[in-house]
């Protein structure tokens, strides 16, 4: 399973993706800023360019305005993109997608929700939680019950987030 990347095929500028990848994973690396997916859609006049970044214990609207900014200056000057162009820089968000071995080394410990090509042990859905990754096996707990699934059979993958219902401030009072 590798990184989506979307490119336009017999693009004059060769294979832009992996060029922007390789251009800016270093740029936000320097931002201490983790590239964590890269999409580009759509053709001259008309691309998005989707940047999906991340940083350790999260990051802000403020620093994502900032790398924005940054890419768009960097875009300008090295003109990668044959015509118009919207650039989106986002995070993952709680319910990420799950694509490179690396969003899963992150999940480890989390509740993962996967649809795979053909059915494994009688499913083509498996939730569960997230235990270990080794050689291009993920290894999860599906209702009490380990499972083994091979990253390459694997059609999509995201992590679960969970809405917590916290108890009202003061709680229930008693009659009196």
């Amino acid at each position: 399973m590798g990184v989506q990347l979307v490119t336009t095929v017999g693009s004059p500028k060769g294979d832009i993706a992996q060029g922007l990848w390789e251009m800016i994973e270093p740029f936000l690396e320097a931002e201490g800023v983790e590239l964590d997916d890269l999409v580009i859609r759509g053709r001259e006049g008309g691309r998005i360019v989707r940047v999906l970044v991340d940083a350790t214990g999260g990051i802000g609207v403020d620093r994502i305005a900032r790398i924005t900014r940054l890419l768009s200056h960097l875009f300008d000057e090295t003109d990668p993109f044959d015509g118009a162009y919207t650039l989106e820089v986002s995070s993952p968000g709680l319910e990420r997608k799950l694509s490179r071995p690396r969003h899963f080394e992150k999940a480890i410990g989390r509740e993962i929700d996967i649809k795979t090509t053909a059915p494994i042990e009688g499913a083509q859905r498996h939730r569960g939680v997230l235990q270990h990754l080794e050689e291009g096996t993920i290894h999860l707990v599906v209702d009490g019950t380990q499972r083994s699934i091979p990253i390459g059979s694997i059609a999509q993958a995201k992590t679960v987030f969970r809405w917590e219902k916290t108890p009202k401030p003061g709680g229930k009072r008693g009659k009196r």
